[in-house]
């Protein structure tokens, strides 16, 4: 009966350290390595999602209104009735100096988008290729939002890894089912404020 208690309290104390081990890990440090196009380590979205109201940001929801918070990592969409409401989690720029915060709209819907770099993405990264068509090498992923702002989209990705993180050249980068679903509900026009 000693051994079946002692066998007890090591299997609780060993599972109590097992179940602990995420938490030990998380506190070892807030930063993850990846491959790739993902280069040294990358602040985690530690923030909550929550909803949000769209009347501190816009005067209506004429066309639709897209918010983007960059330090939250997160896309809102509201529809012009204000019947739908999304929010999707979202990459953003690498670093404050590929950021662009403003107002802005959606001038342009493509699915299957092909794309090129910009010349200062070329510059930063010479062996990159001048051009990718469609598919799943595309770094637009399925379907794009083209902004007023030169360069400047949202649009999906095949690379996973890099939504909620900073991660991306400029762009707002949503998982390819969310970027597919706002594509839907989003019309050309539709009011676009980046903060």
């Amino acid at each position: 009966m000693t051994t079946n208690k002692l066998a007890r309290r090591s299997f609780i104390a060993g599972a109590s350290t097992l179940l602990a081990a995420p938490a030990v890990a998380q506190l070892a440090g807030d930063t993850t390595e990846f491959e790739g196009d993902i280069e040294g380590s990358t602040r985690r979205n530690v923030s909550s999602f929550r909803t949000l109201d769209w009347r501190p940001y816009f005067n209506n929801t004429r066309g639709g209104a897209i918010l983007v918070d960059i330090d939250s990592r997160a896309l809102h969409f509201w529809s012009e009735d204000q019947s739908v409401y999304k929010l999707y989690p979202t990459s953003v720029p690498l670093s404050e100096d590929l950021t662009r915060r403003g107002r802005t709209q959606v001038v342009r819907k493509v699915e299957g988008p092909s794309w090129r770099p910009t010349p200062n993405m070329l510059k930063r990264n010479p062996d990159w290729p001048e051009f990718v068509g469609p598919g799943p090498d595309n770094p637009l992923g399925t379907h794009a939002l083209y902004l007023s702002w030169t360069y400047y989209r949202i649009h999906g990705t095949h690379d996973t890894r890099k939504i909620g993180r900073r991660s991306s050249n400029g762009c707002i980068g949503l998982y390819n089912e969310h970027i597919a679903e706002l594509f839907g509900l989003t019309d050309k026009g539709a009011q676009v404020l980046l903060i």
